[in-house]
């Protein structure tokens, strides 16, 4: 599978504005591993209080667009019998946030699998601007069928 855009994204998972965090993915290897693609616009929600004078997209959203990134993987991987089911983390190991993401940046969420066992998968994930590594971190969740 090559590429998904959002109204695909958003049959395979619950998420919506303004917390659906993944515009489109691409390079899509079922069961193993996807590229998301969050395009950052001056006119996120978040940008209003974080912060009003320099705006900068939340870590934990970071983290949170690396997990609808694994479950929409997740789910296309399962088939449509898991569409619209929910994932819930149960773990965020080695969170680590090299450098802002602001207002027109491009974020490249790359998550791949580590480890499936029953309906718990874990995933590294790893967000990049400009091929420059901006968060990292290893995560696993549950879905729930």
């Amino acid at each position: 599978m090559d590429k998904i855009d959002v109204n695909r994204i958003m049959q395979a998972i619950p998420h919506r504005y303004p917390f659906l965090l993944i515009d489109r993915m691409v390079d899509i290897v079922l069961g193993e591993e996807a590229t998301g693609i969050k395009n950052v616009s001056v006119n996120e929600p978040f940008f209003q209080g974080h912060f009003p004078e320099r705006p900068v997209m939340p870590g934990v959203l970071l983290i949170e667009a690396m997990a609808q990134t694994a479950a929409t993987l997740v789910v296309l991987t399962l088939g449509e019998a898991f569409e619209g089911k929910l994932v819930y983390f149960m773990t965020i190991d080695g969170a680590k946030f090299r450098r802002p993401v602001e207002p027109g940046d491009q974020v490249r969420i790359h998550v791949k699998k580590e480890r499936h066992r029953a309906n718990v998968w874990k995933f590294r994930g790893e967000a990049k601007v400009d091929g420059q590594t901006v968060a990292e971190a290893s995560f696993s969740a549950m879905i729930m069928g």
